[in-house]
């Protein structure tokens, strides 16, 4: 587990404190950001790439989270379906990514960057940008 650990006073704060690790909130973010049309995949790292050919689904793949002082930033890394509209998809997803966050933990993000880093055809073939992340 991460040292980074985000600490919110939930409703309760005399019973204590409520830790939400930046991992969840990638697999939150990934999820959400997975779920909207138009969306064919997140970009994922070389490890996770791996990983998910032995079988292992990694929910986070492609989302990068910052924890600053002024609250969460939120990195996302897509390919779009070819024929999609990218500003309509793109607006989507951070409405979708920050409407998750809030519900399942409470937390708002202070920015949901959508970084389209490749388009994938009906085949399955991609055309990708050389982004680093």
């Amino acid at each position: 587990m991460s040292e980074h650990v985000f600490e919110t006073e939930q409703v309760y704060p005399a019973l204590g404190k409520v830790e939400i690790a930046p991992e969840v909130i990638e697999v939150i973010a990934g999820i959400a950001a997975s779920e909207v049309d138009g969306i064919a995949q997140m970009r994922g790292n070389f490890a996770a790439g791996v990983a998910e050919r032995f079988g292992k689904k990694h929910h986070g793949k492609g989302v990068k989270v910052d924890l600053r002082d002024d609250g969460v930033v939120i990195d996302l890394y897509c390919l779009v379906q070819f024929g999609a509209s990218i500003p309509n998809v793109a607006k989507k997803v951070q409405e979708n990514v920050r409407q998750a966050l809030w519900n399942m933990t409470g937390l708002e993000a202070s920015e949901v960057n959508v970084h389209i880093v490749g388009i994938q055809f009906e085949g399955g073939k991609q055309e990708q940008g050389v982004v680093e992340q």
